[in-house]
């Protein structure tokens, strides 16, 4: 059976439904398994996409059979298998938006209700699961659509969602705030993504908190990608692009394959390096930045800086200056829950850490180890260039975020196949879309926007985006970025509402 362990303590050795039950370790650390399979002949059998993702999982959680329910999960979406494949010039773009909430989030957490309701039948978990987590757009949508006592979540689990109220796109924001179901609670907050996600760090440290909560019958977990049961089914679809390439004649058996990835939190490129170690040819993983590039700089420099300020974009998603996962890739290229430890200490202190110091053999494993990463940055001005390139060469309409990663793919020069990774609709950031491509759109209303672009492009509007219109809005809580905490606990408590 695999075990998970904290990036901060390899002491703390937990089972899979338990690291997934608790979501982040005690220590504030993440789970990380303690070895990987290699299933890429598994993969490539795997009969449908369904069997693929199931294959997987049971290499992370063997003691976890979901395999009927990831089927459920994706009859979900709007095509089958759930992603397609798109040649655009010479890149191939994998769209991961044909879910229930149009963004790549879908593929995650459709599935991590049947994961968590297994794994507290395993653990005999009697407690309410409190999910908290915060959002830069889409984890919130796709989260409590996933989790909803409407759909296939249970009064058993509560979730709720903390997102930046200037820092989603206008169709994000109407997606979460009316979002139906009577387990679900959203709060916008007056601050930015990494408020949000810090106060849910600080939370899920607060030991005297969580003592508390117990004693009232409370347990918190997380939907976010520092969850590993909400990381790992992203890996499946990495195996499922290849299957493609090969099935299509794009290319030959083991051949590697370069992935580009519009990176925020750094979840997505992540489970392309464990589906790398699991077996896939990868040649390169592409990490594409917009203009707050901390990641883009991390991997030129070896240094993880966060001490500028967040710049709002067009690709909001991607407005991150503090990527959770990242502590992931630290513990796999150092191997020394020490060594990550001082890094997150150093970060947290004083704003930024390099991963290079002292020790000759320690600097030579880790520039080892990244060397499967390449990088690029692009701003606003290229992107909205790439999208009205793309639509008037190819017909190929794209949103904001992956034409952050379009052209970072377009300017790399490694040769070889390269597959893109499409994360939203272009639909979810029309407003954006439409500037690029000199649609004007003074005085529209959101949803007018929506028509415009469908009528300039012929692209059809999402129908779970179009059925916004006449949906009422539910949640309307807000909390000052000092005060999140509190607003969290009085809700936990039922104080608000």
């Amino acid at each position: 059976m695999a075990e998970f362990f904290s990036t901060r303590n390899r002491g703390e050795i937990v089972r899979g439904s338990e690291a997934i039950m608790k979501g982040i370790a005690g220590d504030g650390g993440l789970y990380v398994p303690d070895c990987f399979e290699n299933i890429y002949g598994k993969c490539m059998k795997a009969k449908s996409y369904s069997n693929l993702c199931s294959t997987v999982l049971s290499s992370f959680f063997p003691e976890i059979d979901i395999s009927d329910d990831v089927e459920s999960a994706y009859m979900k979406f709007s095509t089958n298998p759930p992603l397609c494949i798109i040649k655009a010039g010479d890149l191939h773009v994998m769209e991961l938006y044909h879910g229930p909430t149009c963004a790549f989030k879908d593929f995650a957490l459709s599935v991590l209700p049947y994961l968590m309701r297994k794994s507290r039948e395993l653990e005999k978990d009697s407690l309410r699961t409190v999910i908290l987590t915060a959002t830069s757009g889409d984890t919130g949508k796709a989260a409590l659509e996933a989790f909803s006592d409407r759909g296939t979540g249970s009064r058993d689990i509560q979730i709720v969602v903390l997102y930046p109220q200037n820092g989603v796109s206008d169709i994000q924001k109407r997606q979460m705030i009316t979002q139906e179901g009577g387990n679900v609670s959203v709060i916008g907050i007056n601050g930015n993504f990494d408020h949000a996600q810090s106060a849910v760090k600080e939370i899920f440290s607060d030991s005297g908190l969580k003592d508390e909560l117990i004693q009232k019958g409370i347990e918190l977990s997380s939907a976010n990608s520092i969850n590993i049961g909400r990381l790992t089914p992203q890996v499946a679809y990495y195996f499922h692009a290849y299957r493609e390439l090969l099935e299509r004649g794009d290319i030959s058996d083991g051949e590697e394959v370069s992935f580009c990835v519009p990176s925020g939190n750094f979840g997505d490129i992540l489970a392309g390096y464990y589906a790398k170690k699991m077996g896939l040819p990868v040649h390169r993983l592409i990490c594409a930045s917009n203009e707050n590039d901390v990641l883009a700089e991390f991997f030129k420099t070896g240094t993880y800086d966060r001490r500028r300020e967040l710049l709002c974009t067009s690709s909001p998603s991607m407005d991150i200056l503090i990527s959770s996962n990242i502590e992931r890739l630290l513990y796999h290229i150092s191997e020394s829950t020490q060594t990550v430890s001082g890094w997150m200490e150093k970060l947290e202190k004083d704003g930024f850490y390099s991963v290079y110091g002292d020790d000759s053999q320690m600097n030579e494993k880790i520039k080892r180890e990244l060397a499967v990463f390449d990088f690029g940055s692009t701003d606003h001005k290229t992107a909205q260039d790439t999208i009205r390139r793309t639509f008037e060469n190819h017909g190929y309409l794209m949103d904001t975020h992956t034409a952050v990663a379009f052209s970072v793919a377009e300017k790399s020069a490694l040769s070889g196949v390269k597959v893109v990774l499409s994360t939203a609709s272009p639909f979810k950031f029309a407003s954006s879309v439409c500037e690029a491509l000199g649609i004007d759109t003074s005085g529209a209303g959101e949803f007018e926007v929506l028509d415009m672009l469908s009528a300039e492009t012929g692209c059809e509007i999402p129908e779970p985006l179009r059925a916004l219109k006449d949906k009422k809005i539910i949640h309307e809580l807000t909390a000052d970025r000092r005060d999140i905490k509190k607003a969290v606990v009085a809700l936990l408590y039922g104080q608000n509402k």
